[in-house]
């Protein structure tokens, strides 16, 4: 759908321009718009690469491993719904520690990696589970703690103070957070339980009918 409403804004844009004979300006806006991308991408190689390669000396120095200990209690209130050791956990926790640093490009593949092992545990593959729209809300709204990818596109546009907007992000996300899981906590309360997918149970739970005197348990 994105695709469609760009593909709309570009060609009414070069009808514009025929119809009042600005053809040029277009041609100049993009060919600006082209230059000015391949510069702020440059710009967020080097400050993405410094970051990243920050974190690889963080996990290497078993920082992650801790952050993700602190972060364990957190996740498992969030997704009450899967299992403790399943793989999904640990992609949440990589996500939601990259987002910490505003690394939004290293965080994406792990949100990918995590809703691929939600998936594996979804009943109705046509529909999202609650803790796959309870990590789709905190992928969006996720505390930041250092806006690495915006302080970048500062630096690279001349700011005189590129970290001041540290304070206000981190005031800004911690809301954005707090509402996004206030709205999934309100909808999973109105929201009836999902049922439960054949692998979040290796057997079946065995109940014993009181009016059943076989002494055989019944499945």
């Amino acid at each position: 759908m994105v695709n469609w409403i760009w593909l709309f804004f570009i060609v009414m844009s070069v009808i514009v321009a025929a119809i009042t004979g600005k053809m040029d300006a277009v041609t100049q806006a993009a060919f600006e718009g082209a230059k000015s991308g391949v510069t702020v991408s440059f710009g967020l190689i080097s400050i993405m690469v410094f970051w990243l390669g920050m974190m690889r000396i963080a996990e290497d120095a078993g920082l992650l491993s801790k952050l993700a200990r602190m972060l364990g209690p957190i996740v498992r209130m969030l997704f009450p719904d899967v299992p403790r050791n399943h793989p999904a956990i640990g992609y949440i926790m990589s996500n939601l520690s990259a987002n910490l640093f505003g690394l939004g490009n290293a965080a994406t593949p792990m949100g990918i990696k995590a809703m691929q092992e939600l998936q594996k545990l979804n009943p109705d593959e046509t529909t999202a589970t609650p803790a796959m729209c309870t990590l789709l809300a905190l992928n969006t709204s996720s505390i930041t703690i250092i806006p690495t990818t915006l302080i970048a596109i500062r630096m690279n546009y001349g700011s005189a103070n590129p970290s001041e907007i540290i304070g206000t992000t981190l005031a800004a996300t911690f809301i954005a957070t707090s509402a996004a899981i206030l709205a999934d906590r309100w909808y999973r309360r109105k929201s009836p339980p999902p049922p439960i997918h054949p692998s979040q149970s290796k057997q079946s739970k065995i109940k014993t009918s009181p009016a059943h005197t076989g002494g055989e348990p019944i499945v």
